[in-house]
């Protein structure tokens, strides 16, 4: 017999997960999604990397876009007088992700289509993140 108290969970998300058509969960932010779809296209490109730079670079650059999707997860839960440090930081990691890739380019760990791509994501990403930042300034 178990001597611990169970408690009801009182804890509310300000958003909640969403079903896409595939039947998976997803938070309800845009640029989350945009994010996500650019992950799951990274994924396939970066098993596509030379071995020498695949757990270097491309590392570097899985890392740091898992960091952007926990960033902008954070940034969605957290409330509007403290969401702006957090825009900022995303937008400086987003700034860093597109000059790893522009570097995986220029050393042919990319090639121009898929780079062409990944930017094109990442172009799309930053003019959301601006429009976030804009509202809440």
């Amino acid at each position: 017999m178990s001597t611990t108290k169970e408690y009801p969970h009182t804890h509310t998300h300000t958003h909640t997960p969403i079903v896409n058509s595939a039947g998976q969960g997803q938070l309800d932010i845009p640029i989350f999604a945009k994010l996500y779809e650019f992950y799951k296209l990274l994924s396939a490109y970066l098993l596509l990397f030379p071995k020498a730079k695949r757990y270097t670079l491309g590392q570097r650059i899985d890392q740091m876009t898992l960091d952007l999707l926990e960033l902008v997860i954070t940034a969605g839960y957290t409330s509007r007088d403290l969401k702006l440090p957090v825009l900022k930081k995303i937008s400086f990691k987003l700034d860093l992700l597109k000059i790893l890739l522009r570097l995986s380019w220029e050393t042919k760990c990319l090639d121009h289509n898929k780079y062409q791509q990944l930017t094109a994501l990442l172009i799309e990403i930053g003019k959301m993140l601006g429009g976030w930042i804009k509202t809440i300034q």
